[in-house]
């Protein structure tokens, strides 16, 4: 569990908590967020400039990033979400946060999708430096509504401070859009298997120089038991603790058979 840095407002304790997002400052996920967490804790919002989705657990390092001061406790840069969290952690705030919240995504991250996410990305950068850390998604891309996920979220994220998270690991965080009485439960699930159907096409521009758009139908999922896929299938908010140790420890006798034998 990390050292607290919270402080008190009107008598009372409040936590220090950071929210990015990888929709962008103008996102209404981030917005719920912010309208959610605002008189319960001591907030900063450091996002992205421009939507940065799917740019995974990228950092700028070809580029200058610049931060833009919007108000007294809101800033986003022309970066992605893993470079909003290191801006702001050493160079914004004032203290290290209690809590990361990167959200909350239009559409979920299910499956292989924590691969691509940059909202997974910056809850993982926050773990990586000792914080503890959440992602969060709602299974709806169109929608403007998320006070009922932020509810949510406010939920979990008091059960993080409570008790903590163990070392590197970040929650992520997938709720059904429905209305609150209609979600049935909360579930610890593993990360399902998705079915991508992306296309690479080839077009030709005016001056015949052709370029690509990669794009396809949207991707399938196949239901498992214990899944993210299942419990949204189920209409349950599926809360899958993630790490970035991505050993497949389970083939190294496999692979010793072989590989290290015939290589020695």
């Amino acid at each position: 569990m990390i050292v607290t840095c919270a402080r008190k407002e009107n008598g009372l304790i409040q936590p220090n908590i950071l929210l990015c997002n990888d929709d962008g400052i103008d996102s209404p996920g981030l917005f719920a967020l912010e309208n959610q967490f605002r008189d319960k804790a001591n907030l900063f919002t450091v996002a992205p400039s421009k939507e940065q989705s799917a740019v995974g657990h990228s950092i700028t390092l070809h580029d200058t990033l610049r931060k833009q001061r919007l108000s007294d406790n809101k800033y986003s840069v022309n970066g992605t979400p893993t470079d909003c969290i290191l801006i702001a952690l050493k160079n914004i705030l004032p203290w290290k946060p209690d809590m990361i919240i990167s959200g909350i995504n239009k559409g979920p991250n299910l499956g292989a999708d924590v691969t691509y996410s940059g909202t997974v990305a910056a809850a993982l950068e926050g773990a990586l430096l000792g914080i503890n850390s959440v992602a969060v998604s709602l299974n709806d891309r169109e929608t403007d509504n998320f006070q009922a996920a932020a509810q949510i979220t406010e939920k979990i994220v008091n059960l993080v401070l409570e008790n903590g998270l163990p070392a590197n690991t970040l929650l992520n965080i997938n709720i059904p859009f429905l209305p609150l009485e209609k979600i049935r439960n909360h579930r610890i699930t593993h990360l399902g298997k998705r079915i991508y159907n992306e296309e690479v096409i080839r077009k030709v521009d005016p001056r015949g120089r052709e370029y690509f758009w990669i794009g396809g139908g949207d991707p399938g999922f196949i239901i498992e038991p214990g899944t993210d896929f299942e419990a949204l299938e189920n209409n349950e908010v599926s809360i899958t603790p993630l790490h970035f140790d991505s050993t497949n420890y389970s083939v190294f006798d496999e692979l010793g058979k072989w590989l290290i034998k015939n290589t020695m």
